[in-house]
């Protein structure tokens, strides 16, 4: 791919999105906006969005440079047994095209033909990242969340490194994250959230507690520091769902990549031999 010239780096704010396919104000879809410096990230903000609409507006005012917690590409071996093209922006084209029932159904039965243990597809980054495979459609829904999620970022005009040839000047910049893989190098198999109340336990509380000390001394392989008010660590640790401390973890994770860039890789971290239909999880 050849090399891409962005916006300068002031004129791209950072952003870690937590996406929901479905939002609602009960599940909301959360932005974390930071600012890096000398390794260290603020967190200037965060928004809440109860729907797809309200969100991909925002997505259109001013520069970004993002980490988005949804897939951004589908398993090449499940598009080429359903058929489906095998461009990128093509196949994002013909998925978009599709109600959900329709995706579903063929999911289905590309799982049904395959053998018990290896009914779902796996994108290579799967592997690394430890993520659900990008076609699953329950539990949780991440079929769905590159369905509502990805023409969303597209019609922004964001510019995905690895999956477009390289954009000069893109004003918008959207990265694969997953904060399931930052938080498991800190936590290891420790849970620190859940939206069912008689799940929200203290063990959880005290596992946010210790997700944020570890993010805010730096101790991660990402060598980047955390700073937050009283407030919004309070805010952060109080908030049992995890929602907004899965953004700021996306955000981690986008201000890991923009120093990337910065340092002169414009796949911003990822590897130079992603797939680019499938795409790739930052950090993974």
């Amino acid at each position: 791919m050849p090399a891409v010239a962005l916006a300068p780096p002031e004129a791209l704010p950072l952003l870690g999105c937590d996406f929901s396919s479905s939002p609602s104000k009960r599940k909301t879809i959360v932005n974390a906006w930071g600012s890096l410096h000398a390794g260290v990230l603020r967190l200037d903000s965060l928004e809440r969005f109860d729907t797809l609409d309200a969100w991909a507006q925002r997505l259109c005012q001013g520069s970004w440079f993002g980490g988005f917690d949804l897939p951004f590409g589908l398993p090449r071996g499940l598009l080429q047994t359903l058929g489906w093209p095998l461009d990128w922006a093509a196949c994002m084209d013909y998925y978009a095209s599709l109600p959900r029932s329709e995706i579903r159904d063929a999911f289905a039965a590309f799982c049904d033909a395959r053998p018990a243990g290896g009914k779902f597809a796996h994108r290579v980054t799967d592997g690394p990242a430890g993520s659900s495979p990008s076609m699953k459609w329950v539990n949780p829904p991440v079929a769905y969340m590159l369905h509502a999620g990805v023409p969303l970022l597209r019609r922004a005009d964001a510019y995905f490194p690895g999956l477009q040839a390289g954009r000069r000047d893109a004003p918008r910049v959207a990265l694969e994250a997953y904060p399931g893989l930052l938080a498991r190098e800190i936590l290891g198999t420790r849970s620190y959230k859940s939206d069912t109340p008689a799940k929200q336990t203290s063990e959880r509380l005290i596992a946010r507690k210790d997700l944020l000390t570890a993010l805010e001394l730096g101790q991660t392989r990402l060598l980047l520091r955390l700073r937050l008010s009283h407030a919004q660590r309070d805010a952060l640790a109080q908030d049992p769902s995890g929602d907004a401390l899965d953004a700021v973890l996306c955000l981690m994770q986008a201000a890991w990549g923009r120093r990337r860039h910065d340092a002169g890789d414009p796949l911003c971290g990822l590897p130079p031999d992603l797939d680019p239909l499938e795409g790739w999880i930052l950090t993974a």
